[in-house]
């Protein structure tokens, strides 16, 4: 937050590992320096925690904290805005209401978006208008491809929070068919220990059907309701209720997805799990487990549906990285099953079909570096066409992709040392390569040589070689002139086309690549004339 350029740094950890409290620290730090803060919440729930937790954790210090959302009434909205402008509130926490047109900060400093993922595009480039000078902390357990992507390419920073909490355990994840008997003992089990349980079910119009199904399963429970079409006040009532153990079982739709720390609650029963998305389940599972008591989330499926391929691989990531600390994987598996989306327009997801990942990762390395000022030159390509066989044959590499990568490794070589060295990780796996091997690595030699000089295309025609030159090739015209002459009886010539015919005494392909190569070693101009 100190250096000279500003922050925009993505915190990466697992739900409930304390982004919050490296947040409020990063917040403290702001106002100190006489910044204010905006602190940025996908769901009004998440917004009125944050709001108490800060308060809390500030109680001791001269700091104004407001919180602007859908829980406030008009005339509070409009007082908190004119004391954010005059600069008479240190630290502002909402919603999307804060990126309304209408709220001006006096001099904002930090800006922290938590559950970054929940954000749309949209959202992101108003916060960019925003934020031209001032840090940026986004915050996510699971960041969408997109963001990630932007973090591991190197163009936003990232720092990983990889240790759990003391005494912190593992969610124990059930995937199972929807079934009465489960959702009883379940939620008995967890009554027995003195817990509580959240239900999630996100269709609004059958949600009560479903709270009194779980009514009439366990008479004992004590069942609310809590759904995003409920009046603020209504909602607002329902959550402290539920925060302050006056109910057992909270049913509601996904907007307890993100951010709710209530430790008594240590079982989720997550019906219809195969259409949430990842990141989705991940965040609603990461309700339950927040204190030392063994957790647990049942991902329901309905009995007689046939699931799609991406949902089965999503509920089985699930079931898989239910070790502590999984976000990361779960939103690189995310980055996997979705793609990196396009980093400079609206899609936040989807595979760059079109031109292709490795294509579109260089590309855009190279329109960073032209932004940057560190424009590179173009490093010329020669295309060798020898009529000898060049490959990695199968019977030497079996497994395809480790060919491919092998191939993609040559041809990317830029410096004789790194042919050496793929030659080098060859023999160590596989033993000695086998003849076209070995040609294709001399090829590949002889290329990074052509290309230094400036040859663009090497032919060969029967007995004969047919060297076309780049427009700024390394070569003294009178250099070559005397090497025609010298070799004019066996027929080499210099066309008006300005294509070197030259003749070829070898036959076989390890021959023919010696005498190339000693062909162009004579061409360069370091070659001593006769």
């Amino acid at each position: 937050m100190e250096s000279s350029t500003p922050m925009d740094r993505l915190l990466c950890g697992d739900v409930g590992y304390g982004k919050t409290e490296v947040a409020m620290r990063a917040a403290f730090k702001a106002v100190q320096d006489g910044k204010q803060v905006a602190v940025l919440t996908p769901t009004t729930v998440l917004s009125f925690q944050h709001f108490e937790t800060f308060k809390k954790r500030f109680a001791q210090f001269p700091i104004t904290i407001e919180m602007i959302s859908r829980f406030r009434t008009a005339k509070e909205q409009k007082e908190i805005v004119e004391r954010v402008e005059t600069g008479k509130v240190d630290i502002l926490i909402g919603t999307h209401r804060l990126l309304s047109k209408d709220i001006k900060f006096q001099d904002l400093g930090l800006l922290i978006v938590d559950e970054e993922q929940r954000f749309g595009v949209r959202h992101k480039e108003r916060l960019k208008q925003m934020r031209k000078e001032i840090d940026v902390l986004a915050m996510s357990a699971t960041p969408i491809p997109r963001t990630l992507h932007m973090s591991l390419v190197g163009l936003r920073d990232m720092s990983v929070i990889e240790t759990p909490p003391k005494d912190r355990m593992a969610i124990q994840t059930v995937v199972a068919k929807f079934d009465e008997k489960l959702i009883r003992s379940a939620v008995e089990l967890e009554l027995e220990r003195g817990g509580q349980i959240y239900f999630v079910h996100n269709r609004v119009e059958s949600i009560y059907e479903i709270a009194s199904k779980i009514q009439e399963l366990v008479p004992a429970a004590r069942i609310t309701v809590g759904h995003g079409q409920m009046s603020e006040g209504e909602l607002e009532r329902v959550m402290l209720a539920f925060m302050h153990h006056e109910y057992d079982v909270l049913v509601a739709t996904t907007i307890i997805e993100n951010g709710l720390d209530i430790p008594l609650a240590n079982t989720i029963l997550i019906n219809r799990a195969d259409r949430h998305g990842l990141s989705e389940l991940y965040q609603l599972r990461g309700r339950v487990g927040r204190s030392n008591r063994r957790a647990y989330a049942y991902l329901l499926i309905p009995q007689d549906t046939e699931l799609t391929d991406i949902a089965r691989r999503r509920l089985a990531a699930l079931k898989e990285f239910s070790d502590l600390g999984a976000g990361f994987k779960i939103a690189a598996l995310d980055l996997e099953l979705r793609g990196a989306g396009n980093m400079l327009g609206g899609e936040q997801s989807g595979h760059i079909e079109a031109v292709g990942f490795e294509l579109y990762t260089s590309m855009l390395e190279a329109a960073v570096k032209e932004l940057k000022g560190e424009g590179e030159e173009e490093r010329p390509t020669t295309a060798l066409n020898l009529g000898i066989a060049l490959r990695i044959d199968e019977s030497y590499v079996p497994e395809e992709n480790q060919r491919l990568r092998l191939y993609k490794k040559i041809a990317g070589a830029a410096s004789e040392a790194a042919v050496d060295e793929v030659r080098a990780e060859l023999e160590d796996r596989y033993g000695a390569p086998p003849d076209a091997t070995v040609y294709l690595l001399e090829a590949s030699l002889l290329r990074l040589e052509c290309e230094r000089l400036g040859i663009a295309q090497i032919d060969r025609k029967r007995a004969e070689l047919q060297i076309r030159f780049a427009e700024n090739a390394a070569i003294d015209p009178q250099h070559l002139m005397r090497l025609v002459a010298r070799n004019a009886k066996r027929g080499a010539q210099f066309t008006p086309q300005g294509v070197l015919k030259f003749p070829l005494a070898a036959t076989k392909p390890d021959e023919i690549l010696l005498e190339i190569r000693d062909l162009v070693s004579q061409l360069a101009p370091s070659a001593v004339s006769a």
